[in-house]
């Protein structure tokens, strides 16, 4: 068995708020939910007022950064999207892989006898996976990426590197 970790950027500044709307509407959420991020995260406008003073107005956007409240469900529901997009291609591939997320550090796990076959499913699986969050518009810390293999033989093994160079760094 082998599993590929990787990290999804810390996104918040640049979760796509309408299409977040979109996921809202299509998971069959009450449309006052979707309005409401909508309202309160996208095309504010403030001004401040001193004494006689008042400002012109100016956009602000509240955003959800990381580690508030909202920030894990948030992204549960974004990534959500992509990882239902992701499981539905390994399916039409015939790719035998799963995902395991933790709002952002994932977990794409194979199994199979031979080692060739399992670097072939998980270079497959995390090329379709880049390209599913580069088109989101989310970024993946390849840097940080890690595989590990995990084998029932008593003896001394060494494993081949996965390379992920034509995607992002070299993986040991």
């Amino acid at each position: 068995m082998s599993t590929l970790v990787f990290d999804i950027v810390q996104f918040f500044p640049s979760l796509n708020y309408q299409l977040l709307s979109l996921i809202f509407n299509k998971a069959s959420f009450v449309p006052k939910v979707s309005l409401f991020f909508y309202n309160y995260l996208v095309e504010r406008k403030t001004q401040y007022s001193w004494n006689n003073f008042s400002s012109l107005f100016f956009n602000i956007n509240v955003r959800v950064s990381q580690g508030l409240a909202l920030s894990s469900i948030l992204s549960a529901l974004y990534i959500a999207l992509i990882l239902h997009i992701f499981e539905n291609c390994l399916k039409i591939l015939n790719i035998p892989v799963f995902i395991l997320s933790f709002v952002d550090d994932e977990l794409l796990v194979a199994q199979n006898k031979l080692l060739t076959i399992l670097n072939s499913f998980l270079f497959c699986s995390y090329q379709i996976t880049s390209f599913l969050f580069e088109r989101f518009e989310l970024m993946m810390e390849h840097g940080k990426t890690e595989v590990f293999y995990f084998s029932r033989l008593h003896r001394a093994f060494n494993s081949s590197s996965l390379n992920l160079l034509s995607i992002g760094d070299p993986t040991l």
